[in-house]
């Protein structure tokens, strides 16, 4: 590529295809302090100073969450997890929470599809037999809400409803586990 102009446009798209890479998770969900494009992982909130904004959203199985009626109900602990059926990295990870899930109970898991046509995301949900609930984000309140990086992000809400960690990029169920034993003792 001898041209600048060549040279520009080969610059532009290494930029761009990093930028999806990230946007689209391309984070391993391992610890730091401040997440940048280079290094999506996690960020450690302040308990009591960085309050979980509350949202309501349609479930696959059509009973509806709703994140303040569940903590003060039922008190669980959160893993909330953002996602869409058109990020690759996102449908990979599901299985992993998913197992996650069934081993810790005492963690109420939640994956909210953003972003994305709730068709879709049902039908890529229902394929793979996910037992933890899914919602969808039909007016886009939880992505604003949350405001994630890119996807997939993660939560973990404590049960007085601040955010412990977001977590940029995808987990498997040994750091899911990890996290919760390091936040829960569970």
């Amino acid at each position: 590529m001898g041209t600048p102009r060549l040279r520009l446009v080969a610059s532009t798209l290494l930029v761009v295809a990093a930028l999806f890479v990230a946007a689209c998770g391309g984070g391993t969900g391992s610890t730091s302090e401040i997440p940048d494009l280079g290094d999506l992982g996690s960020e450690q909130g302040a308990k009591g100073d960085d309050p979980a904004p509350d949202f309501a959203v349609t479930t696959l199985d059509g009973n509806g969450f709703e994140l303040s009626g569940h903590l003060s109900t039922d008190g669980r602990p959160v893993f909330l997890n953002l996602w869409a059926s058109w990020c690759p990295p996102c449908k990979d990870e599901m299985p992993g929470i998913d197992a996650a899930s069934r081993a810790h109970t005492d963690v109420k898991f939640v994956g909210v599809a953003i972003e994305d046509d709730p068709g879709d995301s049902a039908e890529f949900a229902t394929s793979i037999g996910i037992g933890y609930t899914i919602g969808f984000d039909e007016e886009d309140a939880v992505g604003d809400g949350y405001n994630p990086l890119g996807l997939p992000a993660s939560y973990i809400i404590s049960s007085d409803g601040e955010i412990l960690e977001r977590i940029y990029g995808t987990v498997d169920e040994t750091a899911i586990a990890e996290k919760i034993e390091g936040w829960f003792g569970a």
